[in-house]
């Protein structure tokens, strides 16, 4: 390859992303060069508590692209292939994984690509190659790609909630995840479908892309869900918003015999009172979430293939990799945007 260096946007903080230089990354006999054509910008990409221990480094999680260099070693893959990869993959042989766990799993929570997906290119490790490479079919864009890994989060989610057809959703927080939400719960066969937000925008996209009513986070949530929902509370609640108020609004908004599903955490140390009282007697069931597996992931990629979920249409902004501090600001301020790719090779 005549290029020797790649740029790279290098997070130090949400209003620090630099444009950089850095080696293109030599792949040994049994890994992949990948060419990234597009990668998404994550909600926990810009959620600093949780990156800025980590900085400076290259963010970008949600990528899709094409292989441009094949190991020796390598057999499944070749040159040209359309791919998806998954930065954290499972061992798929401890305790955790052998139970339907594989989030859980050490190997997962310690595997990643190099040096993440905001760059021109992605070194892709053995294991990773191994179980984490997933071919795009024919009939899907990079763009819808760059779905893949946060729409796989939010089939577990609701795969560990075990929502069932015809039950109502109360999904708090209409951000990128509220609305995927929203989406899977409608291809899913929902009943009632209620989606909040403090931001008028959200609250507009949520309505447009399938929430059958939308409450404004600042009115009182239960007694609105109980207005759209035949006067019952929730039967899921699934909480897309990391402030302790909306935990709040999420145990109240529950019915009897309904689930509460924590999707998005709080920041480390936060400590939420609840009822138990009220909870235990309600017998009502709290579940959380982390990451999707391989099988999210390939569930996630029926999905987008199939169109019972479209994905294009909470594309707000396409952007090149010069401009991922835009990006970055844009999903941090969290006003007038949805999904925001980044294009490294435009």
């Amino acid at each position: 390859m005549q290029m020797k260096t790649m740029k790279i946007a290098m997070y130090y903080n949400n209003n620090d992303v630099r444009m950089e230089e850095m080696p293109i990354p030599k792949i040994n006999d049994n890994e992949l060069l990948v060419k990234i054509q597009a990668s998404g910008i994550c909600g926990s990409d810009v959620m600093e508590w949780y990156r800025i221990k980590k900085a400076p480094c290259v963010l970008g999680h949600e990528i899709a692209g094409d292989i441009v260099e094949v190991g020796r070693n390598v057999k499944k893959y070749k040159v040209g292939d359309r791919v998806f990869v998954s930065h954290h993959v499972p061992c798929n042989t401890c305790r955790f994984c052998l139970n339907d766990q594989h989030t859980l799993c050490d190997t997962l929570h310690s595997t990643n690509f190099y040096p993440g997906g905001f760059a021109e290119y992605l070194k892709i490790p053995e294991i990773n190659v191994d179980r984490g490479v997933f071919l795009l079919p024919e009939e899907m864009s990079y763009e819808e790609g760059a779905f893949i890994e946060p729409l796989a989060c939010v089939v577990r989610g609701l795969r560990i909630a075990k929502m069932k057809p015809r039950q109502s959703v109360l999904i708090i927080g209409s951000g990128i995840s509220g609305l995927l939400h929203i989406k899977l719960a409608r291809a899913y066969k929902a009943g009632r479908i209620i989606s909040t937000d403090i931001d008028d925008f959200r609250l507009e996209t949520a309505k447009k892309l399938g929430a059958d009513a939308v409450i404004h986070a600042k009115e009182n949530v239960p007694e609105q869900v109980k207005k759209y929902n035949d006067g019952r509370l929730a039967d899921l609640v699934v909480l897309c918003a990391g402030a302790p108020s909306a935990v709040k609004q999420a145990i109240e908004s529950v019915g009897s015999g309904g689930t509460i599903l924590f999707f998005a955490p709080t920041e480390p140390g936060v400590e939420i009172p609840f009822p138990l009282f009220e909870l235990w007697n309600k017998q009502v069931k709290m579940v959380s979430t982390y990451a999707g597996s391989p099988k999210d992931i390939e569930m996630a990629i029926d999905l987008i293939k199939s169109k019972k979920v479209e994905v294009t249409d909470m594309i707000t902004h396409k952007l090149p990799l010069s401009e991922s501090a835009k990006g970055f600001k844009l999903v941090a301020e969290a006003r007038r945007s949805i999904k925001v790719i980044i294009e490294p090779q435009k």
